[in-house]
Protein backbone atom coordinates (compact mmCIF):
# COMPACT_ATOMS: atom_id res chain seq x y z
CA UNK A 1 0.00 0.00 0.00
CA UNK A 2 1.88 3.38 -0.55
CA UNK A 3 1.87 5.89 1.72
CA UNK A 4 -0.54 8.56 1.72
CA UNK A 5 0.12 11.72 0.73
CA UNK A 6 0.13 14.61 2.84
CA UNK A 7 -0.31 18.29 1.40
CA UNK A 8 3.11 19.71 2.68
CA UNK A 9 4.42 16.58 -0.23
CA UNK A 10 3.61 18.99 -3.16
CA UNK A 11 4.69 22.06 -4.89
CA UNK A 12 8.39 21.42 -4.25
CA UNK A 13 7.37 22.92 -0.16
CA UNK A 14 9.09 19.67 1.03
CA UNK A 15 11.47 18.88 -2.20
CA UNK A 16 15.63 20.24 -2.15
CA UNK A 17 17.43 20.71 -5.41
CA UNK A 18 20.72 22.01 -6.44
CA UNK A 19 20.39 25.52 -7.20
CA UNK A 20 20.73 27.17 -10.57
CA UNK A 21 24.02 29.59 -10.57
CA UNK A 22 24.01 32.80 -11.87
CA UNK A 23 26.45 32.18 -14.20
CA UNK A 24 24.36 29.49 -15.84
CA UNK A 25 21.22 31.73 -15.60
CA UNK A 26 22.79 33.92 -17.95
CA UNK A 27 23.24 31.16 -20.32
CA UNK A 28 19.85 29.90 -20.54
CA UNK A 29 18.21 33.76 -20.94
CA UNK A 30 21.20 33.90 -24.02
CA UNK A 31 20.55 30.64 -25.65
CA UNK A 32 16.63 30.32 -25.39
CA UNK A 33 15.66 34.30 -25.30
CA UNK A 34 18.49 36.34 -27.09
CA UNK A 35 19.18 38.32 -24.44
CA UNK A 36 23.04 39.08 -22.71
CA UNK A 37 23.14 40.83 -19.00
CA UNK A 38 24.10 40.50 -15.46
CA UNK A 39 22.46 38.04 -13.05
CA UNK A 40 21.73 38.63 -9.30
CA UNK A 41 19.73 36.36 -7.39
CA UNK A 42 16.37 36.96 -5.60
CA UNK A 43 15.89 35.34 -1.92
CA UNK A 44 12.95 32.96 -2.66
CA UNK A 45 10.96 30.00 -0.34
CA UNK A 46 11.67 27.01 -3.12
CA UNK A 47 13.21 27.98 -6.52
CA UNK A 48 15.67 29.93 -8.31
CA UNK A 49 14.77 33.90 -9.31
CA UNK A 50 17.40 35.83 -10.99
CA UNK A 51 17.07 39.79 -11.53
CA UNK A 52 18.59 40.12 -15.20
CA UNK A 53 19.69 43.60 -16.10
CA UNK A 54 21.12 44.08 -19.99
CA UNK A 55 24.03 47.02 -20.44
CA UNK A 56 20.99 48.68 -22.37
CA UNK A 57 19.50 48.76 -18.99
CA UNK A 58 16.48 46.60 -19.96
CA UNK A 59 15.57 44.39 -17.00
CA UNK A 60 13.70 40.46 -16.78
CA UNK A 61 13.00 38.19 -13.95
CA UNK A 62 14.22 34.79 -15.35
CA UNK A 63 12.39 32.25 -12.56
CA UNK A 64 13.39 28.18 -12.92
CA UNK A 65 10.89 26.52 -10.47
CA UNK A 66 11.54 23.62 -8.42
CA UNK A 67 12.06 20.68 -9.86
CA UNK A 68 8.85 19.12 -7.82
CA UNK A 69 6.72 21.69 -9.16
CA UNK A 70 4.11 20.39 -11.77
CA UNK A 71 3.93 21.48 -14.97
CA UNK A 72 0.10 22.22 -14.66
CA UNK A 73 0.37 24.60 -12.11
CA UNK A 74 3.40 26.33 -13.66
CA UNK A 75 0.90 26.69 -17.19
CA UNK A 76 -1.75 27.86 -14.65
CA UNK A 77 0.63 30.66 -13.39
CA UNK A 78 0.97 31.79 -16.92
CA UNK A 79 -2.35 31.33 -18.39
CA UNK A 80 -3.35 33.82 -15.52
CA UNK A 81 -0.60 35.94 -15.51
CA UNK A 82 -1.58 36.33 -19.77
CA UNK A 83 -5.57 36.72 -18.62
CA UNK A 84 -4.40 39.63 -16.57
CA UNK A 85 -2.33 41.14 -18.85
CA UNK A 86 -5.27 41.66 -21.19
CA UNK A 87 -7.40 43.07 -18.36
CA UNK A 88 -8.56 46.66 -18.42
CA UNK A 89 -9.02 46.73 -14.39
CA UNK A 90 -6.60 44.18 -12.92
CA UNK A 91 -3.54 46.13 -11.33
CA UNK A 92 0.09 45.78 -13.31
CA UNK A 93 1.83 42.46 -13.51
CA UNK A 94 4.48 40.94 -14.79
CA UNK A 95 4.29 39.92 -18.87
CA UNK A 96 5.23 36.57 -19.63
CA UNK A 97 7.92 36.99 -22.76
CA UNK A 98 8.45 34.53 -25.09
CA UNK A 99 11.57 32.51 -25.89
CA UNK A 100 13.38 32.71 -29.43
CA UNK A 101 10.67 29.51 -30.56
CA UNK A 102 7.73 31.29 -29.31
CA UNK A 103 7.43 29.35 -25.84
CA UNK A 104 5.93 30.78 -23.07
CA UNK A 105 8.17 28.25 -20.75
CA UNK A 106 10.08 25.43 -21.32
CA UNK A 107 11.64 22.76 -19.72
CA UNK A 108 14.91 22.76 -19.04
CA UNK A 109 17.54 20.38 -18.48
CA UNK A 110 19.98 21.94 -15.92
CA UNK A 111 23.84 21.14 -15.34
CA UNK A 112 23.28 19.19 -12.08
CA UNK A 113 20.60 16.63 -13.98
CA UNK A 114 17.16 18.22 -12.32
CA UNK A 115 14.55 18.78 -15.11
CA UNK A 116 12.77 22.55 -14.56
CA UNK A 117 10.80 24.46 -15.98
CA UNK A 118 11.86 28.08 -17.31
CA UNK A 119 9.87 31.49 -17.67
CA UNK A 120 10.94 35.34 -18.26
CA UNK A 121 8.79 37.72 -16.91
CA UNK A 122 9.35 41.43 -17.62
CA UNK A 123 10.52 43.48 -14.30
CA UNK A 124 8.04 45.73 -12.68
CA UNK A 125 9.42 48.95 -11.69
CA UNK A 126 9.08 50.45 -8.20
CA UNK A 127 9.63 49.32 -4.44
CA UNK A 128 8.55 46.63 -2.55
CA UNK A 129 6.15 47.58 -0.08
CA UNK A 130 7.87 45.79 2.54
CA UNK A 131 10.93 48.27 2.30
CA UNK A 132 9.14 51.29 2.82
CA UNK A 133 5.89 53.01 4.58
CA UNK A 134 2.57 53.64 4.01
CA UNK A 135 -0.13 55.88 5.01
CA UNK A 136 -3.84 54.78 5.65
CA UNK A 137 -4.77 56.53 2.22
CA UNK A 138 -2.07 54.42 0.75
CA UNK A 139 -2.86 51.45 2.25
CA UNK A 140 -6.66 52.31 1.07
CA UNK A 141 -4.79 52.06 -2.60
CA UNK A 142 -3.43 48.79 -1.74
CA UNK A 143 -7.11 47.32 -0.34
CA UNK A 144 -8.35 48.67 -3.97
CA UNK A 145 -6.14 47.03 -6.08
CA UNK A 146 -6.53 43.29 -4.27
CA UNK A 147 -10.41 44.33 -4.65
CA UNK A 148 -9.42 45.14 -8.77
CA UNK A 149 -7.00 42.13 -9.35
CA UNK A 150 -10.20 39.83 -7.19
CA UNK A 151 -12.34 41.16 -10.05
CA UNK A 152 -10.32 40.74 -13.19
CA UNK A 153 -9.72 37.11 -12.04
CA UNK A 154 -13.33 36.03 -11.51
CA UNK A 155 -13.78 34.69 -14.73
CA UNK A 156 -10.65 32.93 -15.00
CA UNK A 157 -10.26 28.98 -14.77
CA UNK A 158 -7.62 26.71 -15.67
CA UNK A 159 -7.62 22.67 -15.19
CA UNK A 160 -4.88 22.80 -12.25
CA UNK A 161 -6.77 25.69 -10.68
CA UNK A 162 -7.92 23.33 -7.69
CA UNK A 163 -4.75 22.13 -6.65
CA UNK A 164 -3.94 21.25 -3.20
CA UNK A 165 -1.85 23.94 -2.02
CA UNK A 166 -0.09 23.96 1.62
CA UNK A 167 -0.79 27.92 1.59
CA UNK A 168 -4.22 27.75 1.48
CA UNK A 169 -5.80 28.16 5.18
CA UNK A 170 -8.62 25.96 3.74
CA UNK A 171 -6.02 23.09 4.16
CA UNK A 172 -5.00 24.32 7.42
CA UNK A 173 -6.11 20.99 9.37
CA UNK A 174 -4.41 19.04 7.29
CA UNK A 175 -0.88 20.72 8.66
CA UNK A 176 -1.33 19.55 12.02
CA UNK A 177 1.38 16.44 11.89
CA UNK A 178 3.85 19.24 11.27
CA UNK A 179 3.07 20.37 15.57
CA UNK A 180 6.40 17.46 15.70
CA UNK A 181 8.66 19.75 14.67
CA UNK A 182 7.58 22.17 17.27
CA UNK A 183 10.05 22.10 20.06
CA UNK A 184 9.34 24.80 22.15
CA UNK A 185 5.87 23.47 24.41
CA UNK A 186 5.13 26.78 24.81
CA UNK A 187 4.73 27.76 21.27
CA UNK A 188 3.33 24.17 20.45
CA UNK A 189 0.31 24.46 23.26
CA UNK A 190 -0.40 27.78 21.48
CA UNK A 191 -0.59 25.95 18.19
CA UNK A 192 -2.87 23.33 19.16
CA UNK A 193 -5.12 25.84 20.59
CA UNK A 194 -5.49 27.47 17.47
CA UNK A 195 -5.98 24.46 15.41
CA UNK A 196 -8.38 23.50 17.76
CA UNK A 197 -10.65 26.83 17.90
CA UNK A 198 -10.25 26.65 13.48
CA UNK A 199 -11.51 23.32 13.78
CA UNK A 200 -14.80 24.81 15.16
CA UNK A 201 -14.52 27.89 12.39
CA UNK A 202 -13.49 25.53 9.29
CA UNK A 203 -17.57 24.05 8.36
CA UNK A 204 -18.18 27.92 8.32
CA UNK A 205 -15.86 28.21 4.79
CA UNK A 206 -18.47 25.98 3.17
CA UNK A 207 -20.87 29.01 3.08
CA UNK A 208 -18.26 31.29 1.58
CA UNK A 209 -17.38 32.41 -2.49
CA UNK A 210 -14.82 30.59 -3.76
CA UNK A 211 -12.93 31.82 -7.54
CA UNK A 212 -9.46 31.84 -8.38
CA UNK A 213 -7.44 33.93 -6.09
CA UNK A 214 -3.57 35.60 -5.93
CA UNK A 215 -3.48 33.96 -1.97
CA UNK A 216 -0.52 35.68 -1.09
CA UNK A 217 -0.96 39.47 -1.34
CA UNK A 218 2.19 40.02 1.24
CA UNK A 219 3.74 43.63 1.21
CA UNK A 220 7.10 41.97 -0.25
CA UNK A 221 4.63 41.37 -3.34
CA UNK A 222 3.03 44.56 -3.92
CA UNK A 223 5.62 46.71 -5.57
CA UNK A 224 4.46 51.04 -5.27
CA UNK A 225 5.24 54.18 -6.51
CA UNK A 226 4.41 57.17 -4.86
CA UNK A 227 4.42 59.22 -7.74
CA UNK A 228 1.33 57.32 -9.14
CA UNK A 229 -1.90 58.18 -8.34
CA UNK A 230 -2.56 54.30 -7.82
CA UNK A 231 0.03 54.05 -6.11
CA UNK A 232 0.43 50.52 -6.75
CA UNK A 233 3.05 50.19 -9.30
CA UNK A 234 2.38 45.98 -10.02
CA UNK A 235 1.54 42.82 -8.09
CA UNK A 236 3.89 40.03 -8.69
CA UNK A 237 4.45 36.49 -7.48
CA UNK A 238 1.67 34.47 -8.49
CA UNK A 239 3.11 30.86 -7.38
CA UNK A 240 0.18 30.38 -4.74
CA UNK A 241 -2.78 31.58 -7.02
CA UNK A 242 -5.34 28.81 -6.63
CA UNK A 243 -9.49 28.37 -6.47
CA UNK A 244 -10.10 29.36 -3.25
CA UNK A 245 -12.41 31.76 -0.39
CA UNK A 246 -12.87 35.37 -1.42
CA UNK A 247 -12.63 35.64 2.44
CA UNK A 248 -9.32 33.83 2.62
CA UNK A 249 -7.59 36.01 0.00
CA UNK A 250 -8.81 39.17 1.84
CA UNK A 251 -7.68 37.88 5.45
CA UNK A 252 -3.79 37.15 3.72
CA UNK A 253 -3.79 40.88 3.26
CA UNK A 254 -4.55 41.93 6.24
CA UNK A 255 -2.21 39.52 7.93
CA UNK A 256 0.94 41.13 6.44
CA UNK A 257 -0.34 44.60 7.85
CA UNK A 258 -0.60 43.27 11.34
CA UNK A 259 1.96 44.86 13.84
CA UNK A 260 5.32 43.34 14.35
CA UNK A 261 3.96 42.94 18.26
CA UNK A 262 0.52 42.29 18.73
CA UNK A 263 -1.63 45.82 20.12
CA UNK A 264 -5.22 46.21 21.20
CA UNK A 265 -6.48 47.07 17.79
CA UNK A 266 -4.62 44.54 16.01
CA UNK A 267 -6.38 45.38 12.94
CA UNK A 268 -5.51 49.49 12.75
CA UNK A 269 -3.58 48.96 9.18
CA UNK A 270 -6.08 46.22 8.06
CA UNK A 271 -8.95 48.13 8.41
CA UNK A 272 -7.72 50.84 5.77
CA UNK A 273 -6.72 47.92 3.03
CA UNK A 274 -10.35 46.68 3.84
CA UNK A 275 -11.63 50.08 3.55
CA UNK A 276 -10.46 50.65 0.32
CA UNK A 277 -11.13 46.70 -1.05
CA UNK A 278 -15.15 47.49 -0.47
CA UNK A 279 -15.01 50.60 -2.94
CA UNK A 280 -14.48 47.74 -5.59
CA UNK A 281 -15.90 44.40 -4.01
CA UNK A 282 -18.14 43.33 -1.78
CA UNK A 283 -17.69 41.28 1.56
CA UNK A 284 -21.04 39.54 2.94
CA UNK A 285 -21.39 39.59 6.57
CA UNK A 286 -20.32 36.05 7.09
CA UNK A 287 -17.40 36.50 5.01
CA UNK A 288 -16.31 39.56 7.03
CA UNK A 289 -17.29 37.72 10.64
CA UNK A 290 -14.77 34.83 9.31
CA UNK A 291 -11.86 36.84 7.81
CA UNK A 292 -10.23 37.80 11.41
CA UNK A 293 -10.22 34.07 12.18
CA UNK A 294 -8.47 33.30 8.73
CA UNK A 295 -5.90 35.70 9.55
CA UNK A 296 -5.33 33.47 12.75
CA UNK A 297 -5.45 30.49 10.40
CA UNK A 298 -2.27 32.05 7.94
CA UNK A 299 -0.55 32.88 11.25
CA UNK A 300 -0.92 29.14 11.97
CA UNK A 301 0.37 27.93 9.12
CA UNK A 302 3.06 30.24 8.70
CA UNK A 303 4.13 29.20 12.05
CA UNK A 304 3.83 25.41 11.04
CA UNK A 305 5.44 25.58 7.63
CA UNK A 306 8.38 27.23 8.04
CA UNK A 307 9.19 25.91 11.10
CA UNK A 308 9.08 22.56 9.33
CA UNK A 309 10.94 23.92 6.07
CA UNK A 310 13.69 25.26 8.91
CA UNK A 311 14.43 22.01 9.84
CA UNK A 312 14.31 20.83 6.38
CA UNK A 313 16.47 23.22 4.32
CA UNK A 314 18.82 24.94 7.52
CA UNK A 315 20.58 26.51 5.07
CA UNK A 316 17.52 28.70 3.92
CA UNK A 317 16.72 29.21 7.61
CA UNK A 318 17.22 33.37 7.38
CA UNK A 319 14.80 33.73 4.88
CA UNK A 320 12.08 31.19 5.67
CA UNK A 321 11.81 32.21 9.04
CA UNK A 322 11.78 35.98 8.13
CA UNK A 323 8.53 36.58 9.58
CA UNK A 324 7.87 33.72 11.59
CA UNK A 325 8.54 35.56 15.59
CA UNK A 326 6.25 38.34 15.21
CA UNK A 327 3.19 35.67 14.78
CA UNK A 328 3.76 34.48 18.36
CA UNK A 329 2.28 37.69 19.97
CA UNK A 330 -0.27 38.02 17.29
CA UNK A 331 -1.49 34.65 18.31
CA UNK A 332 -1.50 34.61 22.05
CA UNK A 333 -4.10 37.93 20.57
CA UNK A 334 -6.22 36.11 18.84
CA UNK A 335 -5.92 33.23 21.74
CA UNK A 336 -7.22 35.68 24.69
CA UNK A 337 -10.07 37.02 22.86
CA UNK A 338 -13.62 35.04 22.40
CA UNK A 339 -14.73 33.76 19.16
CA UNK A 340 -17.87 36.14 19.48
CA UNK A 341 -15.60 39.19 19.81
CA UNK A 342 -12.79 38.49 16.76
CA UNK A 343 -16.00 37.66 14.90
CA UNK A 344 -16.89 41.38 15.34
CA UNK A 345 -13.87 43.28 14.29
CA UNK A 346 -15.42 43.61 11.13
CA UNK A 347 -18.50 43.13 11.41
CA UNK A 348 -19.42 45.83 13.72
CA UNK A 349 -17.21 48.21 12.20
CA UNK A 350 -16.97 47.48 8.50
CA UNK A 351 -17.85 50.69 7.22
CA UNK A 352 -15.98 52.59 10.14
Amino acid sequence: MSPVKRITDGAGLGSAHIRMTPQEAAEVARLHYGIEGRLSRFETEKDDTFRLVTDERREAVLKVANPAEAAQEIDLQVKLLEHLAASDIAPPVPRVLPTLQGERNFLYGDRAGQQRHVRLLSFVRGTPLSDTTSSSAEREKVGEALARLRLAMSDFSHEADSHELAWDVKHLLRLEHLLEYVEDRQQHDALRRGLARFETLEPRLKSCRFQVLHNDFSRSNIVVNRESPDFVAGVIDFGDAVRTAIAIDASTALLNQLPSRAREDLFLEGRDILRGYLRHADLLEDELALIPHLVMARVIARALLTIWRARMFPENRTYIMRNTEQGWSQLDWFLSRPIDQISGQFTQRADA
